[in-house]
């Protein structure tokens, strides 16, 4: 449908931007930049088509998500030198294109296998892994090790909008719910600095004290 349709384009466009905005950080060159634009674009999408079965992957079958990457980065390439904390937008982007994209990934869960469980695996899949490839690469802190929540917000965003979809809510306002209580989650955690509790371990023993 055409409202899935924009909101692909949209997180693989927001997910490229920070990949490319990695790239930026690291000084690479304009290969580098569409490089990283694609993979993080990209990444998660794929994971999830590879999971569902659904091959060839989604960039495969329509290369125009590889353009838009690749405009995305350069782009960025001509213009991040403009953006004092490149870091600060890249986190931001992250949180909007995990907004869009948990929602993305888990209507295409429901559409390939019809369970609410799959949806929420595959929104929270797509929406994730883009951003943790983008980080490993660089060799950047992970998103994931950040003490701001992180997965929790595509697990709400997919949850509220698969349930409202069994709810029979028209598509564009159960879209609406998942995106904005996703972005609610993610956005608050970076304002507020939301965590959840830490596990809190005694050290442990010494391996000669347990023989």
């Amino acid at each position: 449908m055409p409202l899935f349709v924009y909101v692909d384009y949209a997180g693989v466009a927001l997910f490229a931007a920070t990949g490319a905005l990695a790239a930026s950080r690291k000084q690479l060159d304009l290969i580098g930049f569409l490089f990283f634009a694609i993979v993080t674009g990209t990444g998660g999408g794929t994971v999830r088509d590879i999971i569902l079965g659904r091959v060839p992957v989604f960039w495969v079958l329509n290369p125009t998500y590889v353009i838009v990457c690749c405009a995305v980065g350069i782009l960025v390439f001509f213009t991040a030198h403009l953006v004092e904390s490149r870091y600060r937008l890249l986190i931001w982007l992250d949180a909007i294109g995990l907004s869009a994209y948990c929602v993305m990934g888990a209507a295409k869960g429901l559409a390939a296998t019809g369970s609410p469980t799959i949806g929420i695996v595959t929104g929270t899949l797509t929406a994730t892994f883009g951003g943790i490839l983008r980080d490993l690469l660089a060799n950047e802190p992970s998103v994931l090790l950040r003490p701001e929540i992180y997965i929790t917000a595509a697990l709400v965003g997919g949850g509220l909008f698969t349930a409202a979809n069994a709810l029979d809510l028209p598509l564009y306002a159960a879209s609406a719910v998942g995106v904005i209580a996703a972005f609610s989650v993610r956005g608050g955690a970076l304002y507020f600095g939301w965590t959840f509790p830490t596990y809190k371990a005694k050290p442990g023993r010494h391996p000669d004290d347990v023989m």
